[in-house]
């Protein structure tokens, strides 16, 4: 997320000073997406050139809000800054009011939310996640948008997020087998009304605690101003409305909210395919979704195709703000926290069934109880991937 800024007194955070749009990221941007779109539209169909079109919207408005989900946590842990969190219920409770209607019998039939089992899997791979997060600087978003704004120092997270989701894959199965429990869909037992009711209250409750976490700092933030639709930066409402927004299209379009991780899984599987490796041995990979993924191309799977579109929407947003390319500045440390944090995070979201967006956003949103479990957990991960931190050389 944006750096913080609070005052004395409430006042309005003047924008950044305007950069020079960067030509060259635009075009190279701007004809990919024109090109792609062509292609899948063609190849594979409309609906999956219209979720193509979807994800690079949303890495536009990621870069646009610097919404990412490991700053957020981050900020709230270390400072009080409570902003960026807020902005991640706000995107969560408006998704929320579509979402548990529709995944309930009030939509479209074929429409299914992110409900997950609860168990041993769970409870381990959401731990891990949180820590690998705060080390590799990045969440599954986080670092798709951030190296679609050109930082290289993110592909080598995204390249261990691959390998550690592949090595989660392979051992999932063995995870399932340990204690656990069914998918716990909260409107069965709650009814419609009443999930949306509780799950506000406790969404309002969660804000309401980081407004007196900052009070009781003396922190008054400023009031964010926005500076261009086009060429940001956003303030974080402007980014919440707009992911919810585009996270109610893709439930609508694909049938399922939006994802990240199973794309990196799926990468890694196909790899390991070419290299020699056979995947379709593992059980994962044997299971009616992960076979199909795993024989057709991948422009005929959901979430690469989004995946695809959010780097290259967020490379055209750093391209009209002037911010694309950033110096690599790789130390060993800052290299050996990218792995780390990549291989914690790939396989603990295989293990818990998605990440800040399958499982945070796509499961409270859903209605899912696995969206809470998971979200306590990793929040207790986080807290210790913070004070790793500095042992990796990061100073914030």
């Amino acid at each position: 997320m944006s750096a913080s800024t609070f005052g004395a007194a409430p006042a309005i955070a003047a924008a950044p000073p305007a950069r020079r749009i960067d030509r060259p990221a635009v075009l190279v941007a701007a004809a990919v997406l024109a090109a792609f779109t062509l292609l899948i539209g063609s190849e594979v169909s409309g609906r999956m050139a219209a979720l193509f079109v979807i994800g690079a919207a949303l890495g536009f408005v990621l870069l646009h809000g610097a919404f990412g989900f490991t700053a957020g946590w981050r900020s709230l842990v270390t400072t009080g800054d409570g902003r960026g969190f807020r902005a991640q219920l706000l995107t969560i409770g408006l998704a929320m009011l579509a979402f548990i209607p529709l995944v309930n019998g009030y939509g479209p039939d074929g429409l299914t939310g992110a409900i997950a089992p609860v168990g041993t899997s769970l409870v381990v791979g959401s731990f891990m996640f949180g820590i690998g997060m705060q080390l590799g600087n990045g969440c599954g978003s986080g670092t798709l948008f951030t190296l679609g704004g050109g930082s290289a120092r993110m592909a080598l997270t995204l390249l261990f997020f691959i390998v550690g989701s592949v090595i989660g894959s392979m051992h999932l199965p063995w995870w399932l087998a340990q204690p656990g429990w069914d998918p716990v869909n909260l409107a069965d037992h709650l009814t419609v009304p009443g999930t949306i009711l509780i799950q506000a209250a406790a969404l309002g409750g969660l804000a309401w605690f980081t407004l007196g976490r900052e009070k009781r700092r003396g922190l008054v933030p400023a009031a964010e101003k926005g500076r261009s639709l086009l060429r940001g930066p956003w303030p974080f409402v402007w980014a919440a409305g707009a992911l919810a927004a585009l996270d109610i299209a893709t439930l609508l379009v694909a049938g399922h909210p939006w994802t990240i991780t199973y794309g990196f899984a799926l990468w890694g599987a196909k790899a390991a395919q070419a290299l020699g490796f056979d995947m379709s041995g593992y059980a994962f990979w044997q299971w009616d979704k992960g076979k199909t993924a795993l024989e057709n191309s991948l422009l005929a799977d959901v979430t690469s195709v989004m995946n695809v579109g959010l780097v290259l929407g967020a490379m055209l947003a750093a391209g009209l703000a002037g911010s694309f390319a950033k110096p690599l500045n790789l130390t060993p440390r800052f290299a050996a926290a990218a792995i780390v944090g990549g291989l914690l995070m790939g396989y603990g979201a295989r293990l818990s069934f998605g990440c800040n967006i399958g499982a945070f956003l796509g499961g409270i949103a859903s209605g899912s109880l696995h969206g809470w479990i998971w979200f306590a957990v990793a929040f207790a991960g986080t807290l210790i991937g913070v004070r790793l931190r500095p042992a990796f050389g990061f100073r914030d």
